[in-house]
């Protein structure tokens, strides 16, 4: 079994960063059926990252699930001097998310669920907060739910394509 914050590279150049496992048990009319999802963070750390959450009877197996659905769902995220072009706050769901550019040498100031998704980007000089709440599933959604919003405002701008 993986550790919790095990990072592990691939041929193709992914980072593959778990975030969170969860066991779950549901009652059955023969007892009780033990499951677990984890959710997967995949980057290239040249700005392309993507999220998956993958269920199985085991943790491998939902290990393999997430990070085949993360690769599903890899987005372009725009990175100008090791830092994004602006500033963007985000509510998805519970959570909101507050991802400001940062000035070189600053570094990554993040929280878990955050620094997860912009380092897995490339993303090196970052300043963000998390406001709302604390779980790290909705946290991570809405981080890469602003990253997109970034990326189609700044490539809609530069007349690129996304």
């Amino acid at each position: 079994m993986r550790s919790f914050n095990q990072q592990e590279r691939n041929p193709e150049g992914f980072e593959e960063k778990i975030v969170q496992v969860n066991r779950v048990s549901k009652k059955t009319k023969g007892g009780n059926k033990i499951g677990f999802s984890v959710l997967v963070v995949v980057g290239d750390k040249n700005g392309r990252v993507g999220v998956g959450l993958g269920k199985a009877p085991d943790v491998s197996a939902a290990i393999k699930k997430g990070v085949s659905v993360a690769r599903k769902h890899l987005i372009k995220v725009p990175i100008i001097r090791d830092t994004i072009p602006f500033e963007i706050l985000i509510k998805e769901g519970a959570a909101k998310v507050l991802l400001k550019p940062a000035p070189l040498g600053s570094g990554v100031i993040a929280g878990g669920a955050v620094r997860s998704v912009v380092e897995a980007a490339g993303i090196h000089n970052i300043s963000s907060k998390v406001l709302g709440t604390d779980n790290q599933a909705s946290n991570v959604y809405a981080t890469m739910k602003a990253l997109k919003q970034l990326a189609n405002r700044y490539y809609r701008f530069k007349g690129g394509e996304v």
